[in-house]
């Protein structure tokens, strides 16, 4: 349900704008096809699931480590560089990310069979976060973003058949009203702002902004509902922060002016 309301908001941005999109070739079609089913059929799935029984602090430190893998890929098949910078911004970053989540203490890690789905959730985002960055680079990213997540939704119907019998529904209006709010705003919305830009940026420079998202979270908590926000998380944050900015700031040379010849 949640693809299907993300799929109706992109068919109508797409009609709205009127983009004309260019016929796409079999490669192309074939690479959409495989974006679909990688990175929204198997990525949604593998989260949800996982989710079920992963314990979500362990789970957002997993998902912290997503930035390395992408930057691996990126190397290795975009030759993109792979600094030494990076790699220490996102250590730096994934220690702020876990003493943000856990507060500093290491009994609240748990490990379970639902990690499983959440180390697929995290090789899949890699996976799109590279497809996504090779494909904007020929296709505008609204027919990438409407194709992949008709693609998606389209194959996970019979699932729906298959595993959920009899289908269940919600009947109160918050439930759909926060279903389809959170799945056009996170996934619609904001996969679509992704695709826009990830053909500027490095896929690895790209993915570790991500890691931001443990301390969007912590001043969203701080802001909406009051929740205090502890000596650890706070230097948790500046690490996070600063991971990030190092990670992906761009060191200017000074030039310096030089004095023309006198005759």
């Amino acid at each position: 349900m949640r693809l299907f309301f993300i799929v109706l908001l992109l068919l109508g941005l797409a009609s709205f704008t009127k983009k004309r999109v260019n016929r796409l070739g079999k490669t192309e079609w074939i690479a959409i096809s495989v974006l679909g089913v990688i990175g929204v059929f198997i990525n949604q799935w593998s989260f949800f699931v996982g989710l079920e029984t992963a314990d979500p602090t362990t789970s957002a430190l997993i998902l912290a480590t997503t930035p390395i893998l992408a930057g691996v890929l990126g190397a290795t098949f975009l030759k993109e560089r792979l600094t030494v910078r990076m790699l220490l911004g996102s250590v730096i970053a994934i220690t702020g990310i876990f003493l943000v989540v856990t507060k500093g203490s290491f009994t609240v890690l748990q490990v379970d069979r639902g990690l499983l789905w959440i180390v697929v959730t995290m090789i899949t985002f890699a996976i799109m976060i590279i497809m996504t960055r090779v494909l904007s680079k020929r296709i505008d990213p609204l027919p990438i973003t409407l194709y992949s997540n008709i693609i998606g939704f389209l194959i996970s119907i019979p699932f729906v058949f298959m595993w959920d019998d009899p289908i269940r529904f919600g009947v109160t209006t918050f439930d759909w009203a926060f279903l389809i709010g959170t799945a056009i705003t996170v996934h619609g919305i904001a996969t679509l702002i992704w695709n826009t830009n990830i053909r500027q940026v490095d896929a690895s420079k790209a993915s570790i902004l991500s890691n931001l998202e443990p301390f969007v979270a912590m001043i969203t908590g701080l802001v909406l509902l009051h929740k205090p926000i502890t000596d650890v998380e706070i230097a948790g944050a500046l690490l996070i922060v600063g991971g990030v900015i190092f990670s992906t700031y761009q060191w200017k040379r000074r030039i310096t002016g030089q004095r023309l010849p006198t005759h």
